[in-house]
């Protein structure tokens, strides 16, 4: 799949379902967060850069690598 560098949105990656697929089975709990749905309009960058605060640097490269091999 085409990330555009990072600049694809998290709402178009969760509207194409072999992404959406990805991040629910990686994320599942975390997309059923109330605030989940105002992450829509963040850039992939901007949510791998938040992430970062919570997640490890591997899960965040290895969920990249599996949407960027779609």
């Amino acid at each position: 799949m085409d990330l555009r560098n990072k600049t694809i949105t998290v709402g178009e990656l969760l509207d194409d379902p072999r992404s959406k697929a990805v991040f629910q089975r990686r994320f599942g709990k975390l997309l059923r967060h109330p605030m989940a749905g105002a992450a829509r309009v963040l850039t992939l960058r901007q949510l791998s850069e938040m992430a970062a605060v919570y997640l490890p640097q591997k899960t965040i490269q290895d969920t990249l690598k599996e949407l960027e091999e779609l």
